[in-house]
């Protein structure tokens, strides 16, 4: 791995990183500065208000990032026509968020391209409760990696074959009951 894709990747981590719950409200973050991914659980006061149960996690493959997003939410919103434009919408937020944290860790910009469509879990808790997975990845700008390969099977069946011509019929020279012996 370059030193290039290790920086890249931990300032994207760290980008992230800043979005802990809590860091919306500058009277929280040890900073002073207040931090809005667009999330639900940012809205209202976090002391007084009901919480909102969503949030978002990174991952890296090769030079992919894949971002999921998840929530509770109530199965009337699930049937919505426009759930699915929703979800995306809060995929493109945190998107967004992270290109300008990155900007603000590194101070360097980074472009963070689609590719495919997303992937949406919607799964029943209850007969009013669902909790709702999608995920996404983006191609990183910066990062020149080829794309993950297919474990080599030709050395694992190389070692196994090894191992299989070792075996003999020999006793070894610490054996010491009569051949037979332990037989019925």
């Amino acid at each position: 791995m370059s030193s290039n894709t290790l920086e890249i990747i931990q300032g994207l981590a760290q980008a992230a990183a800043n979005a802990w719950d809590g860091g919306h409200d500058e009277r929280f973050a040890l900073d002073g500065t207040a931090r809005k991914v667009g999330l639900k659980r940012e809205e209202g006061c976090p002391i007084m208000d009901k919480r909102v149960n969503d949030g978002f996690a990174v991952r890296f493959s090769g030079n992919l990032m894949c971002i999921t997003y998840q929530s509770d939410i109530k199965l009337k919103e699930a049937a919505d026509p426009k759930f699915e434009q929703e979800c995306e919408r809060m995929l493109n937020e945190v998107k967004k968020f992270l290109q300008k944290e990155y900007k603000a860790v590194t101070g360097k910009g980074i472009t963070l391209s689609k590719q495919g469509d997303p992937t949406l879990n919607v799964i029943n808790v209850s007969r009013v409760r669902s909790f709702v997975k999608v995920h996404q990845y983006y191609k990183i700008s910066g990062i020149d990696s080829d794309p993950i390969l297919e474990p080599s099977r030709a050395s694992e069946n190389d070692v196994v074959k090894k191992f299989l011509e070792q075996h003999t019929t020999k006793r070894p020279r610490n054996v010491t009951y009569k051949k037979g012996a332990n037989q019925k």
